[in-house]
């Protein structure tokens, strides 16, 4: 392994090292508690422009396959790990984390003390940050750095979107087949806009009984509206994704007109913000965000706990009560995790409910959008 030296914008200078790709970077930092899943982790567009700190200390023990995979690549700057198994095992295994990240430009940050890491951004909050297999130089990485563009003033949409409208085909895992199951025909058809989609949120939603067509950020409303009034879609689903919603401006602008048009609506995540945002509550950056698979929410109309998966730094003011009722809050900070519109049959939630590769209880989040799809 050759060394990576590591830049933090409050002076933490660092040196680990590299298991991944080689080259200079500059990203935000945040830790995910999540103990299984990291290449469905480090696959989710929704981390693009950061480095995620596993505070799971073993990492790459299971390897990665093709099935795991949230999108198309690796969207992430980097990763930081306690201990990096190069050796995998696992019967699904296909391949090691590094080659992974060596073939989407990631770098890998090992041997470096992440409970650390943690605390440092626990206590401080998310920093920007540079890390380099090239430069040493904490005067050079430093200036580097200051000199970079922040991850808020990127808008990280346009390269983690699709780039041509598709039908998704699958739906959910099968364990007996190890395979996912292919779509079935459905007379209820959504539209799924790609602020950086999860594949197994598709997945979800044609396992609750739905066509799923997703289309790029830069959809046009009157396109959508023309076809919700032939009848041909049924409802709108605004996907997860990177980056602070506040300045997705467009977007905002053409969801203002599907609202107002009163087409069913389910949002997770990055959309769940934005519909927020297109209603006239702009959204507040969390000191440290919320990441992993282990956040209790309480969802307020069956009084029952979820055990949740999370990926944001960006969450929904409380004055939202004005137009919307809380349906789901998170446990751990009190923030507000989920919201139905009032007089709309518009909702969204914050958390990931198809919580690939777990946890599964937000699951019947998909049925109760379809239970609205006309």
């Amino acid at each position: 392994m050759q060394k990576v030296w590591v830049y933090i914008e409050n002076g933490t200078y660092l040196e680990a090292e590299s298991f991944g790709a080689t080259g200079t970077s500059v990203g935000e930092i945040v830790f995910n508690t999540s103990l299984t899943g990291y290449q469905e982790i480090i696959t989710d567009p929704s981390y693009a422009g950061q480095f995620i700190t596993f505070t799971m200390p073993e990492i790459g023990n299971v390897g990665v396959n093709k099935n795991d995979m949230e999108s198309s690549k690796a969207h992430c700057k980097g990763v930081f790990v306690r201990n990096y198994h190069h050796e995998y095992s696992s019967f699904r295994g296909e391949n090691d984390l590094a080659s992974l990240l060596k073939e989407n430009n990631v770098l890998g940050i090992c041997n470096i003390d992440t409970r650390y890491l943690t605390k440092m951004i626990r206590d401080e909050g998310a920093m920007m940050m540079i890390a380099s297999t090239e430069i040493s130089s904490k005067d050079e990485l430093a200036k580097i750095l200051k000199d970079s563009p922040r991850i808020e003033d990127i808008n990280y949409i346009k390269e983690v979107t699709t780039k041509e409208p598709y039908v998704h085909k699958y739906g959910a895992w099968d364990h007996q087949k190890m395979a996912y199951k292919k779509a079935m025909m459905s007379d209820k058809k959504v539209i799924a806009i790609d602020f950086g989609i999860k594949r197994n949120i598709l997945n979800e939603l044609v396992e609750a009984g739905l066509e799923v067509e997703v289309v790029p950020a830069s959809f046009k409303a009157e396109d959508l509206i023309a076809r919700y009034e032939a009848g041909e879609i049924g409802g709108i689903f605004l996907s997860n994704g990177p980056g602070d919603p506040l300045t997705l401006t467009q977007e905002k602008a053409q969801l203002q007109k599907l609202i107002d048009k009163n087409i069913p609506i389910f949002a997770i995540c990055l959309g769940h913000q934005m519909l927020s945002i297109a209603h006239g509550y702009d959204t507040y950056k969390l000191k440290f965000g919320q990441h992993g698979g282990n956040h209790p929410v309480a969802n307020s109309d069956t009084k029952i706990v979820e055990i949740t998966a999370q990926n944001h730094n960006y969450n929904v003011p409380d004055n939202i009560v004005e137009i919307a009722d809380i349906t789901h809050i998170n446990l751990f900070d009190n923030t507000i995790e989920g919201v139905k519109y009032k007089n709309k049959p518009i909702f969204s939630v914050q958390h990931h409910p198809e919580a690939s590769p777990g946890p599964h209880e937000s699951k019947y989040i998909f049925s109760e959008f379809a239970k609205i799809v006309k």
